[in-house]
């Protein structure tokens, strides 16, 4: 097999001592970029240290002390895009950046990022950013994320970010970067191709044909390859060149001049105008994808062979020569010091500590920064108005509660579809436009990734979100923004980096005469496995107005991803045992009054205990009146309430005494919260109650009435109940 490593090496080494070097005739010069001696040899520095790591990667790996070898070979030009930037600036980078990241280390004198990225690719728990847990660029110092393999899932989030910095100034806030600084965003050509990446720029171009200042790079490092799937010839200048409302540049990305002028135009634009740019530099690969890729497979020779002769440090080396900075000797001398000191510094990482335990590789799940609650003195519960006196569903009491929030926390901001002017679908967001104007309520284009996008970025830059996603099955269309970016993000930086927010989701099944399954989604699976993200879930309004509280308290002072479910088919329920009652509706609660999370609600006593949550909390409420009144029996009614993490011990401590035990989900019966509430009741409970379950069957909701063939009901759990009572 061939040793792609040693060719290019050798290659190299050959063609800067024979002097066969490709030719780097271009109409710019050192002067024209202010550039001197030093300058030129930074950027060279850069980019043979990056092809030492993607060479020392590979021995590390047939060692088997490496366990990642996707490099940065031929991609070395982002080393000039570095040096167009400063590291004030927030970039959001791909797995080829290793030159970039050597180049802006260069401007922190304390970090040794060769070391640092040896760290890192042998899973040390001393690795500074991911502390073992991947191999990723990123630094807090330098302003860098840590991105895993970022297949367009970074973008919208730097959209989001670059829309933060505009609206920190417009309201008058601290941000994580200043006003006068520029979000950068690199991707490969074949990611491009990505739905990702099409709504993250179709997002760009819609903010900036509306004047909204958006300073963002983009930066497609086009090498015509996503593995062996060949980009065709001029797609991506086809497909990008006269966008409107996004500026296009495009430049030799093999010469470090035409890179280091294009990119410090495009940080001019995105600066000066504050209007989005897409930088598309054309690049080679080399070495293959990664170590186990065979590019003959799908390569000719000759191929192979052209990408070689096209390395870019021949380019480098050649400019050192022809500006008279180095003579080929001080050009190999050079590339075998630092061969000599990458291979130094590998012998030492070898031996360092890796993650060994549970807890160390966990740690970093839940982020370890804390913050204090914001104080003010101006929550509606203070008022004295009577219409805040008078009973109200659970649509209202959120919106209430929302109002409050955004006059306690000055960084909250409420986005989604439809939530400014019209108030969201149900009414939800009714007037809080009009009362926080549209900076702090606002809507988006319709599209579940940018919304998402939005509520990561804006996190990242010191904003509190609270993102609204219209409907649960919504979700799905954009389920790695938050399981792929917003839940890695502290876990991938050791806590570092976070993005504490909240995501309001209407959800879940019961609308009578309404939706079919895009409407009526009942499927909470895709979230329950998320490490780190919690969901809570109200079964009235008084409960949906304290958890909001909660749920908001711990996305702001522990900066967390929670998602709060709200139950569309509780928004406008008035009674609830008989009509008329209006026993459902709760008078707004007073500003100091919330639900801990992991405290359950228990209502009632008997030997059955019934476990439910949401709608099926509701129908269980109703069932177990029914059993009183046409039997006189009494049975115990919990409503969870927190969905993940489950409030164990204090569902435990709740059923201590049961001897039967009903869990009514309306969720599907595979993939359902019941399972676990199963496995965790069967587990612990000693002496172990009678366990049953009650669920939804495992289909998709029907438009019309049939919906009522697939879900628990009043009368489903009152049957249920009889049978388990022997009644």
């Amino acid at each position: 097999m061939r040793d792609s490593c040693s060719e290019v090496d050798k290659k190299f080494k050959q063609c800067v001592a024979q002097g066969r070097l490709p030719d780097v005739a271009t109409t710019i010069s050192a002067n024209d970029l202010g550039w001197n001696h030093a300058d030129l040899i930074a950027i060279f520095d850069a980019q043979v240290k990056s092809r030492q790591l993607d060479f020392q990667a590979r021995i590390l790996k047939d060692s088997k002390q490496s366990f990642y070898t996707i490099g940065s070979s031929g991609h070395e030009g982002n080393a000039a895009v570095a040096a167009a930037f400063s590291k004030r600036d927030m970039a959001f980078l791909h797995y080829r950046s290793g030159a970039f990241m050597l180049k802006r280390a260069q401007q922190d004198d304390a970090i040794d990022m060769v070391y640092d990225i040896l760290l890192s690719l042998v899973a040390c728990s001393e690795d500074p950013i991911a502390a073992g847990r991947h191999k990723v660029f990123g630094s807090l110092a330098l302003n860098v994320p840590p991105q895993t393999s970022t297949i367009a899932s970074h973008l919208p989030k730097a959209v989001g970010f670059a829309f933060a910095i505009t609206r920190a100034k417009e309201l008058a806030l601290d941000a994580a970067v200043a006003f006068d600084s520029v979000v950068l965003c690199n991707f490969g050509d074949a990611s491009l191709n990505h739905s990702t990446a099409q709504g993250a720029i179709n997002t760009s171009q819609w903010l900036a044909s509306q004047s909204y200042p958006l300073p963002l790079v983009y930066v497609c490092e086009d090498n015509g390859l996503g593995i062996s799937v060949r980009t065709p010839q001029s797609w991506i200048e086809t497909s990008m060149y006269q966008r409107p409302h996004l500026h296009y540049i495009q430049a030799n990305g093999l010469h470090v001049y035409e890179v280091y002028a294009a990119a410090k135009r495009a940080y001019e634009l995105a600066l000066r105008k504050r209007e989005p740019v897409f930088l598309h530099l054309k690049m080679v690969r080399l070495l293959g994808h990664a170590g186990s890729d065979i590019e003959t497979v799908y390569l000719t020779q000759q191929q192979i062979l052209a990408n070689e002769a096209n390395d870019p440090l021949l380019y480098t080396a050649n400019l050192l020569l022809e500006e008279g900075v180095y003579s080929r000797q001080d050009v190999l001398a050079h590339y075998d010091n630092v061969a000599k000191e990458v291979a130094k510094k590998a012998a030492i990482v070898i031996i360092k500590p890796k993650l060994t335990t549970v807890s160390s590789v966990m740690a970093s799940i839940i982020p370890r920064i804390k913050r204090q609650l914001p104080i003010v003195d101006r929550q509606l519960a203070k008022r004295s108005d009577r219409q805040l006196l008078l009973p109200r569903n659970m649509s209202q009491n959120i919106n209430l509660a929302l109002a409050d929030i955004l006059l306690q926390y000055p960084t909250a901001v409420i986005f989604g579809e439809d939530v400014g002017i019209k108030g969201g679908v149900y009414n939800v967001t009714a007037n809080l436009q009009k009362m926080f104007g549209q900076r702090r309520v606002f809507d988006t284009l319709l599209d579940e990734q940018t919304i998402l996008g939005h509520a990561i970025g804006m996190a990242m830059n010191g904003f509190l979100p609270i993102a609204e996603i219209q409907f649960l099955a919504y979700v799905h269309n954009a389920i790695d923004q938050i399981r792929g970016e917003a839940a890695t993000l502290s876990f991938f930086s050791s806590g570092q980096f976070t993005n504490p927010m909240i995501i309001r989701i209407p959800a879940l099944a019961y609308q009578k005469g309404f939706g079919g399954h895009f409407h009526n989604d009942n499927s909470l699976a895709a979230l329950l496995d998320i490490p780190g993200v919690m969901l809570a879930c109200p079964s009235n309004g008084l409960d949906a107005a304290k958890m909001l509280r909660t749920c908001i308290a711990i996305a702001y002072a522990q900066h967390r991803v929670v998602i709060f479910i709200e139950p569309i088919a509780l928004y406008m329920v008035k009674d609830a045992l008989e009509p008329g009652d209006q026993a459902w509706l709760a008078n707004y609660p007073g500003v100091d009054q919330t639900i801990a999370w992991g405290e359950v609600a228990v209502h009632g006593e008997g030997k059955l205990s019934i476990v439910s949550y949401a709608n099926g909390y509701y129908l269980a409420r109703r069932a177990a009146a029914r059993l009183y009144h046409e039997f006189g029996i009494t049975v115990r009614v919990i409503d969870i309430r927190w969905l993940a993490p489950l409030p164990e011990q204090a569902l435990l401590t709740a059923l201590a005494e049961s001897e039967k035990v009903l869990i009514v989900d309306e969720c599907r019966r595979s993939g359902s919260l019941s399972e676990r509430l199963i496995t965790l009741l069967y587990e612990q409970l000693k002496p172990r109650p009678e366990l049953e379950r009650l669920t939804a069957e495992d289909s998709f909701i029907p438009l019309g009435d049939a919906w009522q063939c697939l879900l628990p009901s009043e009368q489903s759990i009152f049957a249920k109940a009889i049978e388990m009572l022997d009644l």
